[in-house]
């Protein structure tokens, strides 16, 4: 029996949004203790007082709820009726009254034709007035037309990092992406391109260099600019000199020709020539008022305070880190340098106005480029075009926390528990969203988040969805095998996703592989939100293969994540061997569990893919005990994906060209070239080797199959 203390201790933690516990993967539950409640209240700190307020801090409703209405809890001796106003996002308003009495006993009606948007509601009673925000949602997500009318999509993942020809400077730009759109489409039939996230990053190795660990949630990678594409290019002598001399040839020709992406290299470089286009626009265009020159401004005044702090967070970093090359991160920064609204950095920018511009100026163009890549791929006939992608992470050291520290959790880290693909479960070393903060400012930043994104696509991929209902905790001192569960707001998030994919006219898959709760499945559909599903984890209890036929419709199935083994990967076991040779797995029993378990699905695989007739019945079942990822099995793999009714198909582009190393190896650094893999193809390559032709044939039969309903297509390769 609870004491006293413990019994307050479990009840606040509920309150707070601390799970009692959770089931594992193999079906073991982990309970809470009191120690681990106290650590993560210790870190949440104080909350709001409940019930203090006569409205909530935020109001979230959906056009299709049944009891569209708001809590209301006026003090005891307020009476007398109500004057509800209701003032629009864009201007105008509402005004509504209500009768002493009217409605639900502490609930106030509004009208269902609010509109969609990001409103304020104000109420008054008895001489009493009270404010919130109030956000009205659809109730699901935006499809696109196509989907809306039966067809089934398909698309390749690609990491535009790794995409190469003879004209990128290391790295895959905009320019080389809508070469790869005009193959894809005219190869390939693919309605998307699913693309890495694309936004900023330190651009160090190896720390660094995770698009899923960003700066800024807000602004992208200038490492994907085409420099040669930017309009100053024509003008600036000083420039088209520099590209014409033998040391930036020399340099350049060793960015291309290195095995992986030299991040640092490709920085440097891309700065120079950013610094001398810039110095031409803003002494020809920005300071004249040319009309480019108030097309910029106007633009950077739209991005409005999110821009003004990124720009003066790169501003600074740059200007710190030259002072004092041994200063890498803002914690280290002057004690005066480390709030955005500090004196100290007013005063910095104040007196770099033309640094700051400098930053806005890269972004600008770098926004320019993701449009004109959107605009090539639409109007190339993809359905979808660019299928972005928003990290749950953001790197604890960059401009995220420097700018808006207030909307994390300090003394904790985010994670995932033990699984099979990590049996000592997973650090992400970056701190939890505060739930109270982002409910008291309306969401502003958390729509942000998914606006920005989804920038210039036609669809935006949430990784780690889950983390809209709850996230694994690891307190301060605590490994990731001592965490626990935190929930939030889920169903308010789901709304403002629907809000802004209906907005945007964005598709929204959500990345929901883990640990996941049937229920959180259960609210994603509900609300529009595709699934994601993987080839490898779609099985029943004994280990054998779901069929295609029993994937959900509302999903996108895919054949592994930048996380997992691609196919000839897994059919290797290179995944097992690599962690192996890291020492990531244990013990020798492990290593040996391991690989009888990769043998035994392996069979169950070559099993499902004969009886579904995509494998010929005498293919021997002996094939998976080898580590030779066949052409049949390839053409067999791709047609299981194409076969299943889910709305969206895509192949890694791995997958697509049979390599075996994966994109990034969890749980390593520098042990592992993560987030550096070049396509193994060239866009050269693709366009005339044979062997790519024959790939892309492949795919291709089994996408215009997929499309037209049909069950059979492709050949092996």
């Amino acid at each position: 029996m609870l004491t006293a203390p413990e019994r307050s201790l479990q009840e606040t933690a509920q309150r707070r949004g601390i799970e009692p516990g959770y089931w594992d993967i193999s079906g073991k539950w982990h309970e809470t203790g009191p120690d681990l409640c106290a650590e993560l209240l210790a870190a949440m700190g104080d909350a709001p007082e409940d019930g203090a307020a006569i409205l909530d801090p935020a109001v979230v409703l959906s056009r299709g709820d049944e009891d569209f209405s708001v809590a209301i809890r006026w003090p005891a001796e307020v009476a007398g009726p109500t004057v509800v106003r209701v003032e629009f996002e864009h201007g105008g308003g509402r005004q509504i009254f209500h009768e002493d009495g009217a409605g639900d006993p502490g609930r106030l009606k509004l009208p269902r034709d609010l509109p969609l948007g990001y409103h304020r509601l104000t109420v008054e009673g008895g001489g009493v007035t009270s404010a919130t925000k109030l956000i009205i949602c659809p109730d699901r997500a935006y499809l696109p037309e196509a989907i809306e009318a039966g067809e089934r999509l398909s698309g390749l993942a690609v990491s535009l990092y790794g995409v190469h020809d003879a004209n990128t400077w290391g790295c895959g730009d905009f320019t080389a992406l809508q070469r790869l759109i005009d193959w894809a489409v005219d190869q390939v039939h693919a309605s998307y391109l699913a693309l890495n996230p694309l936004h900023a990053i330190a651009n160090r190795q190896p720390f660094n260099t995770s698009p899923y660990l960003p700066n800024s949630l807000f602004y992208r990678n200038f490492l994907y600019l085409d420099i040669t594409a930017i309009e100053e290019m024509r003008d600036c002598e000083e420039a088209r000199q520099l590209l014409e001399s033998g040391e930036t040839k020399a340099e350049i020709r060793r960015l291309n020709e290195a095995e992986f992406v030299e991040y640092e290299g490709v920085r440097d470089i891309k700065l120079r020539f950013l610094r001398l286009l810039f110095r031409h626009f803003y002494e020809h265009e920005f300071k004249p008022g040319t009309p480019r020159g108030r097309r910029f401004a106007r633009w950077a005044a739209d991005e409005g305070e999110l821009l003004d702090t990124y720009a003066t967070y790169c501003a600074l970093d740059e200007a710190i880190h030259n002072a004092n090359p041994g200063i890498w991160i803002w914690p280290d920064w002057p004690e005066p340098f480390r709030s955005p609204h500090s004196e100290a950095v007013r005063e910095f920018a104040a007196a770099h106005v033309e640094e700051i511009l400098f930053h806005k100026y890269v972004q600008w163009q770098v926004d320019q480029q993701a449009a004109a890549a959107q605009h090539h791929a639409i109007d190339r006939g993809m359905a979808i075009g660019l299928f972005h992608d928003l990290p749950l992470a953001t790197d604890r050291c960059g401009c995220e926390l420097w700018a808006h520290r207030e909307l994390y959790v300090e003394g904790c880290r985010v994670g995932a528990p033990p699984d099979g693909f990590s049996p000592k479960g997973q650090d992400w070393s970056f701190p939890p969203p505060r739930r109270e903060a982002h409910r008291a400012q309306g969401y502003r930043y958390f729509a942000e988040t998914i606006r920005k994104s989804a920038r210039h696509g036609g669809a935006l991929r949430i990784d780690h969805v889950m983390r809209l209902f709850r996230l694994y905790w690891i307190p301060s001192g605590r490994d990731a095998t001592e965490g626990a569960y935190v929930r939030d707001y889920a169903e308010d998030l789901l709304r403002i996703v629907a809000l802004e994919s209906v907005r945007q006219r964005v598709l929204i898959v959500g990345e929901d592989l883990g640990t996941v709760e049937p229920a959180m499945r259960v609210a994603l559909d509900r609300h529009g939100i595709l699934s994601y599903r993987l080839f490898y984890f779609e099985r029943h209890a004994d280990g054998s293969l779901k069929r295609p036929e029993e994937y959900p419709v509302q999903a996108l199935v895919s054949s592994t994540t930048h996380d997992l083994p691609t196919l000839a990967g897994y059919w290797a076991g290179r995944d097992i061997e690599v962690r192996q040779q890291l020492g990531l797995l244990g013990d020798d029993g492990m290593v040996e569990r391991l690989w009888a378990e990769r043998r035994r699905d392996k069979h169950n695989i070559l099993k499902c893919l004969k009886e579904l007739g995509l494998l010929d019945s005498g293919y021997p079942q002996a094939a998976a005990d080898g580590p030779e990822f066949s052409g049949e099995i390839h053409n067999a793999i791709t047609g299981f994906l194409a076969q299943t009714p889910c709305m969206l198909m895509t192949l890694n582009q791995e997958d697509l060209t049979k390599e075996t190393d994966q994109q990034n190896l969890p749980a390593t650094t520098w042990e592992y070239p993560n987030w550096r893999r070049k396509m193994k193809f060239s866009l050269d390559e693709l366009e005339q080797s044979a062997l790519a032709h024959s790939f892309a044939e492949m795919f291709r039969n089994w996408l215009d199959t997929r499309r037209r309903g049909r069950s059979s297509g492709g050949q092996s390769i």
